[in-house]
């Protein structure tokens, strides 16, 4: 699913033994982004509503920037990434590590 071959930025070589494995990658970035998705929509719900705010609008404001944040890094890092290029996925489900 990686676009990197599309795009022309993949040689097709194996990753290194140590890279981290694409699902591991992808859910490191969704929770990072997760968090930061829920910071970042609760303070513009804060900017948008001023002081008619209440806590339930921006739990749901921060929860859709959670879950907009998370899943849209989560795709970018599975069509970009080196790690998730389908070599590189095969290799480390096969257990061949390129050593």
């Amino acid at each position: 699913m990686a676009l990197r071959r599309v795009l022309g930025l993949s040689d097709g070589d194996l990753m290194r033994a140590d890279a981290k494995p694409c699902s591991r990658l992808m859910n490191h970035t969704a929770i990072v982004f997760s968090f930061g998705g829920a910071m970042s929509f609760w303070v513009l719900a804060r900017l948008h509503y001023g002081p008619r705010i209440t806590v339930p609008r921006s739990l749901r404001w921060a929860a859709c920037g959670a879950l907009t944040m998370s899943s849209g890094t989560a795709l970018l890092v599975r069509l970009l990434s080196c790690q998730c290029e389908p070599q590189n996925i095969a290799a480390f489900d096969k257990g061949d590590k390129g050593e």
